[in-house]
């Protein structure tokens, strides 16, 4: 529908672009936040970029409320970014564009995500987790008889995301080495990973058939077994089946182990809080939400939308066809919304992050990741209450041209 005219006391939109800006989207150290994306949202919140890859440029939101009204707008499509060449972080979309929820829009968005839905549910959760805590127990029972020092990201915070969705989706166990090598090609970066990110979506997505073909001659209450029984039925086609299970394991796998150690990384460098936790074992599930507000999750930006009308956004007048980001890490540290927001506090009472985006895309897996992250976070202080970095904290090394951010290896001691 077109604007309506604006009130006379209301200012009109800005209709001159700004110029655009390249964004090299370079890596930054540790848990540092984007010093681009804080001069935006100072100076300049909505304003337009160019990326690495892809065709002509596109508008960058970053301010939490307009974000959120950008993300739950229907004049902002998803579908539209289909065919397109569009600016981006990356050569190759990590999901198909032609079927799953990333790229689609309602009604056929609500249709699909009521299928994932079934799977991802509270008693679904509820008989999740003593298996986690049952995995995390056995790879911190390996750690602490491997003696410290221990690198925690390859005890716990890899293999136990891999394992939590290997359940969930339905992996065999002998198969998750092979998931988590594909999953972190699938989400790499830079100029030589075109090729390597092409295989391993093309390899993941013949993984995935043949689990979702096995399930039809041995259903099994698990996603793959959901999504099967779906294709059986009718509601939804093979290919976006497929694309379904793939980005929830690449967002239940890889992203995960970089989040998870993220946040052990800030509290390992906040000994107060983590003084706090293990006096107060009770407030880490209010822990864990500041701490997904707290972590700068990814670099750069994720899958952008496009204005299907001319709609007016912070002031400037956003054109329709025109191509519009948003910058979640950014807005999960306005000032305008979260006092000092650069600090770690547990107290918090200010609205809710966008960790997990907003909207109709908002991500289906965030109850599964709280959950693995209070199992992680609790499970390591609970056995280990004297653990600490065993390097200064400059010396942790983090992941390098990857869209996750999060630490290659995390040395710890007890």
């Amino acid at each position: 529908m077109p604007l309506d005219p604006a009130p006379a006391s209301t200012p009109s939109p800005t209709t001159t672009p700004p110029p655009a800006r390249f964004w090299p989207v370079d890596d930054l150290p540790a848990l540092d936040p984007d010093p681009f994306l804080d001069e935006l949202l100072r100076d300049e919140p909505v304003t337009r970029i160019r990326l690495a890859h892809g065709e002509g440029d596109a508008w960058l939101i970053t301010r939490y409320e307009d974000v959120r009204f950008v993300t739950s707008d229907p004049r902002f499509s998803r579908e539209a970014v289909v065919g397109r060449d569009i600016t981006s972080m990356r050569p190759a979309p990590v999901a198909s564009q032609t079927a799953g929820l990333q790229y689609i829009d309602p009604p056929r968005h609500n249709r699909l995500r009521r299928v994932v839905a079934r799977a991802f549910t509270g008693r679904a959760m509820q008989r999740l987790r003593p298996m986690a805590e049952r995995r995390a127990g056995e790879l911190l029972d390996t750690m602490e008889a491997a003696g410290p020092p221990a690198d925690l990201m390859e005890h716990l915070h890899g293999p136990f995301p891999i394992a939590v969705i290997r359940d969930f989706l339905g992996v065999d166990e002998k198969d998750w080495h092979r998931w988590a090598a594909t999953g972190e090609a699938l989400l790499s970066a830079g100029p030589d990973a075109e090729e390597r990110a092409r295989e391993a979506a093309r390899t993941t997505r013949a993984r995935i058939a043949e689990l979702l073909d096995s399930r039809r001659e041995e259903p099994r209450e698990d996603l793959a077994g959901v999504l099967a029984q779906a294709t059986a039925d009718g509601e939804i086609t093979r290919d976006e089946a497929i694309s379904l299970a793939t980005a929830i394991q690449v967002s239940g796998g890889h992203a995960v182990r970089n989040n998870s150690g993220s946040m052990m990384y800030a509290l390992l460098t906040h000994p107060k809080h983590l003084d706090r936790l293990r006096r107060e074992p009770e407030l880490l599930p209010k822990a864990v939400d500041e701490l997904f507000r707290y972590v700068p999750h990814r670099n750069g930006v994720g899958i952008p939308r496009v204005a299907v009308e001319d709609v007016e956004v912070g002031g400037r007048l956003i054109r329709a066809g025109e191509v519009v980001y948003n910058a979640y890490v950014a807005a999960n540290r306005d000032p305008a919304v979260f006092d000092d927001p650069d600090d770690l506090d547990f107290d918090r009472t200010n609205g809710p992050h966008l960790a997990f985006g907003h909207g109709p895309h908002h991500c289906m897996a965030a109850i599964m990741a709280r959950m693995e992250a209070e199992t992680m976070i609790g499970s390591v202080l609970s056995r280990f209450p004297g653990i600490r970095l065993a390097v200064p904290s400059e010396e942790v090394e983090f992941q390098r041209r990857g869209l996750i951010r999060g630490p290659r290896t995390l040395p710890v001691t007890w």
